[in-house]
């Protein structure tokens, strides 16, 4: 059905969404940090990203950024799961060019439906 990039530094988040999205068919990679994201996106565009703000580095809202800014990579959907859920985190992510913001923790339904929406977009 597609590829996803996870990008999260916690081992955790990163297997729970991973689990999701295979059983929704969705071949997934992983990040550590955004830096490392950067590169596997480099390397391979993904249909999919799924991004946390908290990352060691840069903030997951400046490699959103870079991402949409960049011509061969503007067109992928980024989904933000964080923690970090006021409504003013949200607003700051969907300004940044993400595709849709998730608190965390992540309610799988709703998450696999965003990403299926996305990906179909």
């Amino acid at each position: 059905m597609g590829k996803a990039l996870i990008v999260d530094d916690s081992s955790t988040e990163r297997e729970i969404i991973s689990k999701y999205l295979e059983q929704a068919g969705i071949n997934v990679s992983m990040a550590k940090s955004g830096e490392e994201a950067l590169e596997k996106i480099g390397n391979d565009l993904p249909d999919i990203i799924v991004l946390d703000v908290v990352l060691p580095g840069r903030s997951g809202f400046e490699i959103c950024r870079e991402i949409k800014a960049t011509s061969q990579t503007s067109k992928i959907p980024i989904i933000i799961c964080s923690t970090k859920g006021t409504e003013m985190d949200k607003f700051w992510g969907m300004k940044q060019g993400a595709d849709a913001y998730l608190p965390k923790p992540i309610d799988q339904e709703e998450f696999i439906r965003t990403v299926k929406q996305l990906i179909k977009g």
